[in-house]
């Protein structure tokens, strides 16, 4: 009887378009999550190399047991698709380029593509968006741009939780001092100018069928959407920060180390390493996986006294063909493309 009640619960799942839950004794201990580069801005004096990787993400995915391989731009489909059947999940990060025409945008759909392929095959593949990230996620979902502008550039904001939010696969987890800390308190960091406002999500059938709203905040003006999961797929994106409480310390308007913050950011983080456990791509060899991880590449700090004489200037850049990994203050992650030799650095 418990094996045809079990069949029939399955069942019910698929049909339902549940993600389906996954044995701990068939957990990927060992999760390596892909962290999308982005190229740096055009125009700036200080850019030397051709993209870069934030170090809060790579810190805040650490934190809750994964390793990371960065993702570089400028490679090939086929070398995308070996690297997507070789990591655990993905998560797209924050930051200022264009959503539609950028090498991170191309990235985003090569990789979002591969993901649903694989979660209709019932290969479990979870995607992770922040920030940029939330808003890429609904471009490639919608096909259109429908983000709003919002007066959200550098503030802290609590939650506003959505009746969905209660029966959430994000939250379910979080203790109750917790949920109501990020309720009441302004704990999460916002530092966006475009939101998708509640009101173009729910003018537009494609995202209403594909993500469920679980938080919104708003600018006194317009209500945005927050936290989002997908109905079908383990699919989860915020427009706030939780990286930035624990790992990045530039003294800032919006930036916030309270405790319930850095518990917000532990909590996020570990269920999303949990939701990549259950993922088993692996690569070929372990000398193959050792030569993806981003332990490979020398971390560089950037400190307090390089922020005072350039406040604006939130990286550095990369002059030879590694990565420089910034730790604790506007830290940052920068890649070499591949294809570019050093002297054809330009920027």
């Amino acid at each position: 009887m418990s094996s045809t009640v079990a069949v029939l619960a399955v069942l019910a799942a698929c049909l339902c378009g549940v993600p389906l839950p996954v044995e701990s004794s068939h957990l990927n201990y060992r999760p390596i999550i892909g962290v999308l580069a982005q190229e740096n801005i055009v125009g700036d004096i200080h850019a030397q190399g051709s993209s870069y990787i934030a170090a809060s993400y790579v810190k805040y995915l650490e934190s809750a047991g994964a390793r990371v391989a960065p993702i570089r731009t400028n490679r090939t489909d086929e070398e995308y698709e070996k690297i997507f059947n070789s990591i655990n999940g993905l998560l797209l990060p924050g930051g200022d380029v264009d959503l539609q025409t950028s090498q991170y945008s191309r990235l985003s759909k090569i990789f979002y593509d591969l993901a649903i392929k694989a979660n209709d095959a019932f290969d479990y593949f979870p995607i992770w968006g922040t920030c940029q990230g939330l808003q890429q996620m609904t471009v490639l979902t919608s096909s259109r741009n429908l983000l709003t502008l919002t007066d959200t550039r550098a503030v802290a904001l609590p939650l506003i939780f959505t009746p969905a939010s209660q029966n959430s696969r994000l939250f379910k987890a979080f203790p109750k001092d917790l949920l109501q800390s990020l309720s009441e308190e302004n704990i999460t960091a916002n530092f966006h100018s475009w939101s998708l406002s509640l009101q173009n999500y729910s003018r537009n059938a494609k995202l209403k069928r594909f993500y469920k709203v679980l938080t919104t905040n708003t600018d006194g003006k317009r209500e945005f959407i927050s936290t989002m999961e997908a109905n079908r797929y383990p699919f989860y994106a915020v427009q706030w920060h939780p990286e930035k409480s624990p790992f990045e310390w530039v003294d800032k308007s919006g930036m916030v180390h309270s405790a319930a913050s850095v518990r917000a950011s532990f909590y996020t983080a570990h269920f999303f390493v949990s939701e990549a456990m259950k993922n088993h791509h692996k690569f070929s060899s372990a000398h193959e996986e050792e030569k993806a991880l981003i332990y490979n590449y020398s971390p560089v700090f950037r400190g307090l006294n390089e922020l005072a004489r350039h406040p604006k200037q939130r990286r550095i850049q990369a002059t030879i063909p590694t990565f420089l990994f910034l730790s604790m203050l506007e830290m940052c992650v920068f890649l070499q493309a591949i294809l570019f030799l050093p002297s054809s650095i330009s920027g």
